[in-house]
């Protein structure tokens, strides 16, 4: 077994970072975690998020372009992508809408995974050390790094955003990290972009024939079935896997 010592490990704390060092870190830290948490309460960043939607709608060919652009920078600063997720698929439609989101979301993740490493390790290392969830995926990851990422994205008890960053400070590899996240967000992608191509669809001004409503009812039946499916198999093989170390339990999707 490889020690704790090795790059990519969370670090503890009680490291020996000068008082001074850790001052100006947290000083910047706050002013950037206070402008975030600003432009989400007093600049409705979910009404922003709907404008740009419409606004890339008209885009014609750089639409997808702007959109996978937007949809990172929202990643790696804590925005919920729901809306961006569910807009894909009522600007671009179901397949576009999910290639969209599914490389803007791999994309924002390695970007947060990214800065998680070397940027600001310390920082996220203190917010996470005293998670039980995230002390447990650590320990696995050890063990099965890109396993433990795919499980993780197909379970949605562990917030996307924050365990981008988790991530980073890890000895998993990059590249697993890139492909296991890409696989395990399909799932979730194209079920949530098929939900916002319905609701393209319901502003539509054509009226749907009772045969196109029962193959898109079908089609949304089967997209959360296989969702729900996958993310139940997923939960168990993570409970298990970190669950060996220490009995850590995973708890149940809201």
């Amino acid at each position: 077994m490889s020690t704790r010592q090795e790059t990519g490990a969370i670090p503890r704390s009680g490291t020996g970072n000068s008082h001074a060092s850790f001052t100006w870190k947290w000083v910047l830290y706050a002013i950037v975690g206070i402008g975030i948490v600003l432009a989400l309460k007093y600049f409705h960043v979910q009404d922003l998020l709907k404008s740009a939607l419409d606004w890339i709608g008209n885009l014609g060919p750089w639409g997808p372009v702007i959109f996978v652009g937007l949809y990172v920078v929202a990643t790696v600063l804590f925005v919920p992508g729901s809306v961006l997720t569910l807009g894909a698929g009522a600007v671009f439609g179901v397949a576009l809408g999910s290639v969209c989101v599914s490389i803007s979301a791999t994309l924002g993740a390695t970007a947060a995974f990214l800065v998680g490493r070397y940027l600001a390790r310390d920082a996220i290392a203190r917010k996470i050390e005293k998670n039980e969830k995230f002390a447990a995926i650590d320990r696995a990851v050890a063990d099965e790094g890109w396993k433990i990422v795919l499980l993780t994205r197909l379970s949605p008890v562990f917030p996307f955003t924050l365990l981008n960053y988790a991530f980073g400070l890890t000895r998993v590899k990059l590249s697993h990290y890139v492909l296991a996240s890409w696989l395990g967000m399909i799932p979730g992608t194209v079920m949530y972009v098929y939900l916002g191509s319905l609701v393209n669809i319901g502003a539509g001004h054509r009226q749907l024939t009772t045969g196109e409503w029962v193959l898109y009812g079908v089609g949304l039946l089967a997209a959360v079935v296989v969702t729900v499916f996958v993310t139940r198999l997923a939960r168990r093989a993570l409970a298990k896997k970190i669950g060996r170390d220490e009995s850590v339990q995973v708890p149940r999707a809201l």
